[in-house]
């Protein structure tokens, strides 16, 4: 009786020290075939939702989407009020037109380039003239002709130097006309992200400042798939971008497959159960996959 005690204990003593040695057992990773690896319970969740915010302050007076709607990137879900924007667009348009019109308007420039040739010519008649007749025009008329074809040389460059000073005006004008512009636009609420409207929080009527939370899309037709895989299966190949098929209810008469790939490895090792995570990246065109549900991961 004695030495059967002794044997008992003896075994279950080296039972223990072999299983502390082997480390923890999972059964989330097992291995279908030579080269696949499943991973049991894996938690489908999104990988991208966004709150839209309201860009501007003001009454909403328009929600185009509801709940359950499927909008794209860029679509215009909902309108701030907008018609004091518009008139200060419409405003803005017309000072950029005449300041166009005034870029064009070269009349000033012409004018000094003619009055300079004929303030030119006159004095070259009267340099000939006192060549020829010295005493025919006096100093003090000679000075008046120089200083004359003088003032409109500099005319030519005052016109040129405000055409410049037109021409920084329109692009001003049209710098303020952009601005308005950009009013308008942010008055509009849209779709940062292709998905589906799942919550609405201001409806039409209320007030919204900028920032201000207007409703909320889920992106679905990609989904993350997540579940723990013992660190050791990492030693044995790289992961990173291999194939996957995601089972939902596996094993049943209602199993779906849905394809996709691995896209991230945690480096991060439980040392308790010498598991990390393994996030995949799951394609959902038709949208049968639902964040929330647990199903079974099997990377190729």
């Amino acid at each position: 009786m004695y030495t059967t005690r002794i044997l008992t204990f003896l075994f279950t003593t080296s039972a223990l020290i072999l299983l502390t040695i082997g480390g923890p057992v999972t059964a989330d990773d097992q291995s279908t075939g030579s080269n696949d690896l499943r991973i049991d319970s894996v938690l489908v969740s999104l990988i991208e939702q966004v709150e839209v915010p309201a860009r501007e302050v003001g009454q909403l007076n328009e929600m185009r989407v509801k709940e359950g709607m499927a909008v794209q990137k860029g679509d215009v879900l909902a309108q701030i009020e907008v018609t004091e924007a518009v008139l200060l667009m419409q405003q803005a348009k017309l000072e950029f037109h005449m300041a166009l019109l005034k870029v064009e308007n070269d009349v000033n420039l012409r004018f000094a380039q003619k009055s300079y040739e004929v303030a030119k010519a006159e004095l070259q008649r009267a340099e000939d003239s006192i060549k020829k007749y010295p005493k025919s025009i006096s100093k003090t008329e000679l000075d008046r002709l120089k200083l004359t074809a003088e003032k409109a040389e500099l005319e030519i460059e005052q016109a040129a130097e405000e055409a410049k000073t037109v021409k920084l005006e329109a692009e001003f004008k049209r710098n303020a006309e952009r601005i308005a512009e950009l009013a308008v636009q942010r008055r509009k609420v849209i779709s940062p992200i292709t998905g589906m409207v799942v919550q609405i929080m201001t409806r039409e009527g209320e007030w919204v400042r900028p920032g201000d939370t207007v409703l909320r899309i889920l992106k679905l037709d990609r989904l993350r798939a997540e579940g723990l895989i013992n660190a050791s299966r990492l030693q044995e190949r790289d992961l990173k971008n291999r194939p996957v098929v995601l089972l939902v209810n596996p094993g049943t008469k209602q199993q779906i497959e849905f394809k996709g790939k691995v896209s991230f490895i945690s480096p991060e090792v439980n040392p308790v159960n010498n598991q990390t995570r393994v996030w995949a990246e799951i394609e959902n065109p038709e949208l049968k996959l639902k964040p929330g549900m647990r199903a079974s991961l099997i990377i190729k």
